[in-house]
């Protein structure tokens, strides 16, 4: 008789479960071997990520890490811009964005306040600040001025301000606004002085300037220039005016007056009048001389009894500086006086 001899193996049943809901069928996962990675072509870029945190964040004054895979394809968060006011501004900053190592492709947006961003504006696309915040608002670095910047303009005198930069890059990148920069606007100012001198150099009161004795035929020149200053941080510059009393050399004693005039008084028989001799700045400007003073040789402008430009600037002046010389010719027919004079006011305006 044989005997059958049976062996029973157990072996254990292995079962593959997918995570799954009503909705929902998770067909295949598993767990890489740690760390993050990513694959590109020319055109598109897969990133992998292994790991995260469950419903957490980490977070400082300035920044925070999020989870999620959404979180990890933001775009970085910008640093402080770069606030200054490098021309006495009253009315407006400069800002230079610090883009970071977001790609050339991310767009900028500028929150501004002056109270602390208890109320906050932004920077629209004309530069100006508004109340709301368009789509068009968020521009590139480039279209902010790249490493020049650009100016915020509209901005009220003798106030500070700070900003603050987000960037997108992409669909759903938006950044939290990063770190804050500050600048401050100061007074709108206009600084005039007036000296009388051969030279250039600062004199005091009383102003004035002879001829002397005028003679018949004869181009004179006063013995003295009228000297001027002028620094300003208008918008658009500013002009110094001239004006003369009696609209020409008058003897109060003959009643007599030799009328100013627009000429050539190496031509003319008689005539009185100014002619722009210097205009320079140390920066901003430029200071220039007005017509009909801008003229050489023994040309003059006439004076007016109404205010005149005289030298003017369309921008921003430091330290200006111009010079104007007095000039007149008597006729052999003139009467003969010894107090011919004229009053002269020169004053100056800026163009805020």
């Amino acid at each position: 008789m044989r005997r059958a001899l049976l062996s029973l193996f157990t072996f254990p049943l292995l079962f593959a479960a997918t995570p799954n809901s009503t909705n929902y069928t998770l067909r295949n996962y598993d767990y890489g071997s740690g760390g993050t990675g990513g694959s590109t072509s020319t055109n598109y870029k897969l990133n992998a990520t292994t790991g995260g945190s469950s419903n957490t964040s980490g977070t400082s004054t300035n920044y925070s890490v999020k989870p999620g895979e959404v979180n990890v394809q933001q775009a970085y968060v910008p640093a402080a811009p770069t606030f200054t006011n490098p021309a006495s501004y009253y009315d407006k900053l400069k800002v230079v964005i610090n883009p970071g190592a977001n790609p050339t492709d991310t767009k900028f947006s500028i929150a501004i306040s002056s109270d602390g961003f208890v109320t906050t504006q932004y920077v629209q696309t004309d530069d100006t600040v508004g109340a709301t915040l368009p789509i068009a608002a968020y521009q590139t670095y480039a279209t902010w001025g790249g490493a020049s910047g650009f100016l915020i303009i509209g901005l009220s005198p003798s106030t500070t301000y700070q900003i603050k930069v987000n960037a997108i890059q992409g669909n759903f990148t938006q950044t939290q606004y990063g770190p804050t920069a500050s600048a401050a606007t100061v007074a709108p100012a206009i600084t005039f002085d007036i000296d009388t001198s051969p030279i250039d150099t600062s004199t005091s009161p009383p102003y004035t300037a002879s001829f002397g004795s005028l003679l018949p035929a004869t181009v004179t020149s006063a013995n003295n220039k009228v000297w001027v200053s002028l620094d300003t941080n208008g918008d658009a510059g500013g002009n110094i005016y001239i004006a003369s009393l009696n609209g020409g050399l008058k003897s109060a004693a003959f009643g007599t007056t030799i009328t100013s005039a627009t000429a050539n008084l190496a031509a003319a028989s008689t005539g009185y009048g100014a002619q722009g001799s210097s205009a320079t700045q140390t920066s901003g400007g430029p200071f220039t001389i007005v017509s009909p003073y801008n003229v050489s040789a023994q040309n003059v402008g006439a004076l007016s009894t109404t205010l005149k430009p005289i030298f003017t600037t369309t921008a921003p002046i430091t330290a200006g500086r111009a010079s104007l010389i007095l000039m007149a010719k008597v006729a052999s027919t003139t009467t003969a006086a010894s107090d011919y004079q004229d009053i002269l006011t020169i004053t100056a305006a800026a163009s805020f």
